[in-house]
């Protein structure tokens, strides 16, 4: 039998389709873009805000996005959807860099990394973290922040062995595990904590993978820094209020379950000018 959550929220777990411009309102990704003379803005028929009219020589000033908007700086990679380049160059292709919005898929079980305002009915009873099949789900985008505001400056590529935090957008709480059991198979809980991305010393996870930066093709791991589990599934399926969403724990060993990869989401480009990087 499964064990019960606490009161689902009124809202439908973000099964709508939304925008991730909208999704990406409280990232702090609003500082406006910059361009080159001749700046690098490629795509199909609509060009992204902020980017020079085609065939022109110079980059106009940037455009002023609108409040919660994801600047027109930002690489954006959408399911079902194309790239917008922004820049002339950047200093790790296809890197995952600092300050972006994405979504992770665990590799065995294809399912993506998910948070919602739904508690644990046991053990800790804090925001439980789940996985889901849907690609379009709103509530599964998580902000890559540095262990220390300083330490992971915004557009900054990410290297494997450096300690991150991911912050779940929707709700502010950045992804936690400790010594309590997970619900159902027993594994270390794997929850949400703190308000507005601060928490606490359990919020750090090492990512390890094989290069020298985190690659957004590559298949990473995440091991937590606290208590050396690994972010981890294994395939149970809760029932009622989240019926069919799967249990992310924490498990001891590294193994085929605890591999995941970067999927859809806005990534920051590094600046061509490191004066200029903002702080997370």
């Amino acid at each position: 039998m499964l064990k019960a959550f606490g009161t689902p929220p009124a809202a439908p777990d973000g099964n709508a389709q939304t925008t991730l411009d909208q999704r990406v309102a409280a990232t702090d990704l609003a500082s406006p873009p910059t361009f080159s003379a001749r700046a690098n803005c490629r795509g199909g028929a609509a060009r992204p805000r902020g980017c020079p009219a085609a065939g022109a020589d110079t980059a106009p000033g940037p455009a002023r996005p609108r409040e919660g908007a994801a600047p027109a700086v930002l690489l954006r990679v959408l399911s079902g959807g194309g790239a917008w380049l922004c820049h002339g160059r950047e200093a790790a292709p296809g890197a995952v860099t600092c300050g972006s919005v994405l979504k992770l898929l665990n590799t065995r079980h294809s399912v993506r990394l998910h948070s919602h305002e739904v508690k644990y009915g046991s053990g800790s009873g804090q925001q439980s973290v789940t996985g889901v099949e849907a690609s379009d789900d709103a509530n599964s985008y998580w902000r890559i922040r540095g262990k220390s505001d300083s330490s992971c400056q915004r557009g900054t590529p990410v290297k494997c062995g450096q300690a991150i935090r991911l912050t779940h957008v929707n709700t502010g709480k950045n992804l936690h595990t400790h010594h309590f059991p997970s619900p159902l198979s027993n594994n270390q809980e794997v929850s949400a904590f703190g308000d507005d991305g601060e928490g606490d010393d359990l919020d750090f996870w090492i990512v390890q993978c094989s290069g020298t930066y985190w690659e957004r093709e590559d298949a990473v791991r995440f091991r937590h820094v606290g208590t050396e589990v690994f972010l981890s599934i294994t395939g149970e399926q809760y029932g009622h209020p989240i019926r069919g969403q799967r249990e992310v724990h924490g498990m001891p060993a590294a193994n085929h379950h605890n591999y995941w990869k970067a999927m859809e989401g806005v990534f920051i480009k590094p600046s061509l000018d490191p004066a200029k990087h903002d702080e997370l």
